[in-house]
């Protein structure tokens, strides 16, 4: 008999980000409408309710978690028992960790198949000042991150970056109350993509590296020079290393290094842990390390540089 498969939805966000809002109109759309029962399971209550008769409508029944500590693997396996789901939306706690949901086993046959976040942007920075690490954790992973209310667009590149260096494929859309927001950060970056060599400077390098990532039409062909550590991980090739620098993505103990595959050409090889300034042109490929497709450099020069002792900030 084959196995049943249950596409499990985790929607992270703090309280009042608008999780309920997006579920509830995600749950009547046509591309979302599945011939099975969908079990959404509750562990918070915001100010927005979902209305029981579209429940009712679109085969939605709901479970409540009250407390961390009763979410738990064999609740989560009664609860399969009790429903038979073939999808499970969870709308998580913005005060709980989301780690230790992550590192449960789901029952036979559930399946992560997305994981969201929504975002308060009128709130996102007196949250990220306070509970970056929950933010973090929320993040991390995520395919698409909403950012909605957003009242003024001044602060919205250090939020996307915020994101970025998280979580580099996750979508990022902000909203406001007419919609999506687009065309925003066609003139952000603070370097000259015309030059024949684009210089990266170090207070640059961290915007530099997620609009790489974003933004292939603007950087494949493209020669940059950047002064960067090199990293010789042991599952590269020959003539490969991993130039970067670290980045503080939640807090002085939490950091994370930041760098595109580079290639020496012709370039020296540079020794692991060696401070080196790369010049080189991007181009383009499928990478594991990326999770699909992301920049590749092949160094024309590769020389010794002096070390840059501060850490890449995104806000």
């Amino acid at each position: 008999m084959k196995q049943r498969e249950v596409m499990v939805y985790l929607m992270t966000g703090f309280l009042d980000s608008g999780k309920t809002q997006f579920l509830q109109f995600t749950l009547t759309q046509n591309y979302f409408q599945i011939r099975g029962a969908t079990l959404l399971i509750l562990c918070e209550e915001g100010e927005e309710e979902y209305d029981e008769m579209l429940l009712k409508k679109h085969r939605t029944v709901v479970e409540t978690v009250e407390n961390p500590e009763d979410l738990t693997e064999e609740w989560l396996r009664k609860m399969d028992e009790k429903h038979h789901p073939a999808r499970v939306v969870i709308e998580y706690n913005g005060m709980w960790r989301v780690s230790e949901f992550e590192a449960m086993t789901l029952p036979t046959g559930w399946m992560m198949e997305q994981k969201l976040t929504t975002v308060d942007a009128s709130t996102f920075q007196v949250y990220l000042n306070n509970m970056k690490p929950l933010f973090v954790e929320m993040v991390r992973g995520s395919e698409m991150v909403l950012f909605n209310r957003c009242t003024d667009t001044k602060p919205l590149a250090g939020y996307r970056r915020s994101v970025k260096v998280v979580s580099p494929q996750a979508e990022v859309i902000f909203e406001d109350e007419e919609g999506e927001i687009e065309d925003i950060f066609a003139d952000s970056v603070p370097f000259d993509l015309e030059q024949p060599v684009v210089e990266i400077r170090p207070e640059d390098y961290g915007i530099w590296y997620v609009d790489a990532m974003e933004h292939e039409e603007r950087y494949d062909g493209k020669t940059v020079e950047f002064v960067a550590r090199a990293l010789r991980p042991k599952s590269f090739p020959a003539n490969t290393f991993l130039p970067g620098r670290m980045a503080m993505t939640c807090c002085a103990d939490d950091t994370s290094f930041l760098g595109y595959v580079c290639k020496v050409g012709g370039a020296m090889e540079p020794k692991a842990g060696q401070w080196v300034k790369v010049r080189g042109k991007i181009s383009y490929e499928e990478l594991k390390m990326y999770r699909g497709r992301g920049p590749v450099i092949t160094a024309e020069c590769v020389e010794p540089a002096e070390e840059i002792k501060e850490l890449v900030y995104f806000n």
